[in-house]
């Protein structure tokens, strides 16, 4: 597969592969974000450009078309695999017709390569008396990429106000510790800075990475030359790499040619202690608390560890000092524990379309399982802000946890991280309050009392099997039920202003979204689902939650 790669890299075939970049197999089968795939392609003669984010990654897609078919060179569009690509995110899509005129037509920009008037070679034998002199000949076509690249940027800012670079810095002016790296975590990184900055009053910055091949390097050394440290990360490990993973390797080599201010560089005097580490392989999660850490280490300077790892129980790990909650302001956040096949992923995905769509809020929803996935523990998440929302880790501050599975009230603590004051919304197959509260576990009981927490049933497979007309959705229509109590336990349709049939109406929509494939009679059968949530949802009062201490 490489070597095809290097094949249509010199053939000149402009194709733009969209990647959502995954962890190769290694010591064992992963199949969710890592950069390793990509950076194994990253010298076969293709740009590669890296969206943090879906708006991102679909507004680099058509860039990547533009320059690649500027320069006749071949381009990798990449998001994180799973931790983008699977995520239900607020985005502004652009209009067809916006996109016919930003690429152009193709009779205009594609060379015909069966033009029989302008016959040419492709793919041909070359020995020792050719295949060098072609070879160094296509750097003719390279030395336009980069040109084609800032013009795609430079055109895709003037006709949409959405400003993309080689590379992003953020608070780098005065910034004395810089953290760089590509991808989601980046996101993250960048609210962690505020609060460095706001809270801990360190002068700290981010440089995301956006465009990997051509690589920045004179814009990457202006950004972080007067800096007093900084820490590259990078989503991959290459243990035999004595002087880093795929980034770092590059960040230092132009380091070293603006020392001797070679490679058009200008000639600088001092290069800042560069520290360098591996973050969030096969999807592991990449906290705040995480990026504190780093830049704890940074502090240090000719005392801290060179290369970390973080996220991970190790002995080149960083410790973790604190994990503050940076969701955006109002913010509100469900964290739901079920079961591969209930339908529970594609209810938070309904659930998100409904935010976004519906309520006009900003929204990120996506789902934790494994590669097995059917029959096996899930976990989701959704937030619902009124800005957007740069954290993407798995939540540990929620409003509302949702049991679909109940069993993990007993091997887990589905609790953990909750709001004072917050909700759950749990599975039940009976209908007396009490009887419910019974089969709390007693320490469990002890956090809803002490967090005040408020606790509503329901029996999701009961409705669900009274309602699906078509037996084989009994199990995955249970999950859409926790749709009407999301709708009952949140201010978003009263907030609306909208009327119940408005609602509802923009409910169906959604649910035709993801079911209408299924027949109309599927459409009917979970928006009933969604209403007898709604409408049979009960709550645990208080006096049986207090009473006696709260034992029933």
């Amino acid at each position: 597969m490489t070597e095809g790669h290097y094949t249509i890299a010199g053939r000149r075939l402009h194709s733009v592969f969209n990647i959502g970049s995954r962890a190769l197999t290694s010591h064992s089968l992963n199949v969710h974000a890592g950069h390793d795939d990509v950076m194994s392609c990253a010298d076969c003669g293709w740009g590669v450009l890296f969206g943090r984010n879906a708006q991102e990654a679909g507004d680099l897609c058509l860039i990547s078309r533009r320059a690649a078919e500027a320069s006749q060179t071949p381009f990798m569009n990449v998001q994180d695999g799973f931790l983008t690509t699977h995520t239900v995110e607020s985005v502004k899509l652009m209009e067809p017709e916006f996109m016919k005129e930003f690429i152009g037509a193709p009779a205009d920009r594609i060379v015909n390569l069966m033009d029989t008037k302008n016959p040419m070679m492709s793919g041909v034998v070359q020995n020792q008396d050719s295949y060098m002199k072609g070879k160094m000949a296509q750097r003719w076509y390279y030395d336009r990429v980069e040109p084609a690249v800032e013009e795609a940027f430079e055109e895709f800012y003037r006709k949409t106000g959405r400003r993309y670079d080689f590379i992003d810095s953020y608070r780098c002016e005065d910034a004395e510790y810089i953290l760089v790296g590509i991808g989601s975590y980046m996101e993250t990184a960048q609210t962690t800075i505020d609060y460095l900055r706001e809270v801990k009053g360190i002068k700290a910055g981010c440089v995301n990475i956006y465009c990997f091949r051509p690589f920045p390097a004179q814009r990457i050394v202006s950004a972080l030359k007067n800096c007093r440290a900084f820490t590259v990360i990078e989503r991959m490990d290459d243990p035999l790499s004595t002087t880093g993973n795929h980034l770092t390797r590059e960040i230092k080599a132009a380091f070293c040619d603006a020392m001797t201010g070679q490679m058009g560089h200008e000639k600088i005097d001092r290069i800042p202690p560069i520290f360098h580490g591996a973050a969030g392989l096969g999807s592991r999660d990449v906290r705040p608390a995480d990026i504190i850490a780093i830049f704890d280490n940074m502090q240090k300077e000719s005392d801290g560890q060179d290369f970390f790892c973080v996220g991970v129980d190790h002995n080149l790990t960083l410790k973790q000092t604190e994990d503050p909650d940076l969701r955006p302001e109002g913010a509100f956040s469900m964290r739901g524990h079920s079961v591969g096949g209930f339908g529970s992923v594609t209810t938070n995905k309904v659930i998100a379309t409904i935010g976004g769509q519906v309520f006009g809020k900003d929204v990120q929803a996506y789902p934790k399982y494994g590669s097995e996935k059917k029959g096996l523990p899930t976990t989701y998440y959704l937030t619902i802000a009124n800005s957007h929302i740069f954290s993407h880790s798995e939540l540990e501050y929620v409003d509302l946890v949702v049991l679909n599975d109940t069993t993990a009230l007993l091997s887990g603590n589905p609790l953990k991280g909750m709001i004072e004051g917050g909700a759950i919304f749990m599975l039940s197959p009976f209908a007396e309050p009490a009887e419910v509260w019974e089969r709390v576990p007693a320490h469990h009981k002890k956090t809803i009392q002490e967090k005040k927490l408020r606790v509503f049933f329901i029996d999701m497979v009961k409705i669900a099997r009274e309602v699906a007309s078509v037996a084989d959705l009994e199990m995955r229509m249970q999950g859409i039920v926790l749709l009407g109590g999301f709708l009952k336990l949140t201010p978003y349709a009263d907030d609306s202003g909208m009327t119940d049939a408005e609602v509802y109406g923009g409910v169906e929509k959604a649910l035709r979204k993801y079911f209408g494939k299924r027949g109309e009679q599927v459409v009917q059968d979970n928006l009933t689902c969604v209403k007898r949530g709604h409408s049979e949802m009960q709550e645990i009062s208080h006096d049986i939650v207090y009473g006696g201490n709260g034992q029933a």
